[in-house]
């Protein structure tokens, strides 16, 4: 294989198991598929703009080698795949979750989880402001963490952390691949320099930011349907 669709194959990897078990006959996920494009829509709109001002100012770019170099506004097609590909498998994971455990497991460690996420944000952004995408990426989530657990109380949201730490299995997988080949390229005096292996810290907090924003819009657009 061409190594230019390096990019292109993660993609289709990362969504072709959600996609085909989605008509699963007990979850049946692709009747709710309605109700995820609204927020990839959205929440792709945010990131897709962090991301282009990303790759303007050199936090990150891509390497040439593993993409098709077919652009959108200076954004190698295979990255705005990435922002369907990944939350929509992320949800098929979350979903699942709801469906087959049926006790909300971290119900009890909601408010300590949220607490502490919150807390670490703030240490970030304190410890580290002049670095952009730790900055962006904790400010983001604080921003989410207090609005979904404290402002609106919501009561996914508990089930959406265990969903995130089960989907941390794929992500090892997927942005390990990125980083380590590498396709995507980080410039380390915009981070805290951390890895796990060779991820980012900050990417496992950008990947919780935006699957949250997804869950909240896909809850939202569930909910809104049985009230219509």
């Amino acid at each position: 294989m061409n190594k230019q669709y390096t990019y292109l194959l993660i993609n289709f990897l990362t969504v072709f198991f959600p996609v085909a078990l989605s008509f699963d006959k007990r979850v049946q996920f692709y009747k709710r598929w309605k109700f995820i494009f609204p927020g990839l829509l959205c929440t792709g709109v945010l990131f897709l703009l962090w991301d282009y001002l990303f790759t303007i100012y050199d936090v990150w770019w891509f390497n040439p080698a593993y993409i098709t170099e077919i652009y959108f506004f200076n954004l190698p097609v295979e990255e705005l795949l990435f922002f369907i590909t990944v939350p929509f498998a992320c949800l098929f994971i979350y979903e699942c979750l709801n469906h087959y455990v049926k006790t909300d497991m971290l119900a009890g460690w909601k408010t300590v989880i949220s607490s502490t996420l919150a807390l670490l944000c703030v240490f970030a952004l304190i410890r580290y402001p002049d670095r952009v995408y730790t900055c962006i990426t904790f400010g983001l989530l604080l921003v989410l963490i207090v609005y979904a657990a404290f402002i609106r109380r919501v009561a996914y949201l508990s089930r959406f952390y265990l969903a995130f730490a089960v989907s941390l299995i794929p992500f090892y997988i997927v942005n390990g691949l990125l980083t380590a080949i590498p396709v995507v390229i980080y410039n380390d005096q915009e981070n805290m320099g951390i890895r796990i292996g060779s991820i980012p810290f900050e990417d496992h907090f950008y990947a919780m930011a935006m699957l949250l924003l997804n869950c909240m819009f896909f809850e939202y657009f569930k909910k809104k349907q049985v009230h219509e």
